[in-house]
């Protein structure tokens, strides 16, 4: 199996806001290495805005609040 990873919010609210990062389907530890690397990179904290995951290929993302 391949996996991606998605960037979502830190909220974990009913409106995530996901998207692919731009990177090809990898194995799973591939996935997670970059994934640790991209959250102790950009995440700041438990009230950072943003923050990566690794999801199975065929992940559907969960859309954002569009008002």
């Amino acid at each position: 199996m391949l996996y991606k990873i998605v960037e979502t919010d830190n909220h974990d609210g009913d409106y995530p806001d996901e998207s692919f990062v731009n990177l090809p389907a990898m194995e799973r530890w591939q996935a997670v290495r970059i994934q640790v690397e991209i959250n102790n990179a950009l995440c700041t904290g438990d009230d950072s805005p943003r923050f990566w995951k690794v999801v199975p290929e065929g992940y559907i993302l969960r859309p954002g609040f569009e008002p």
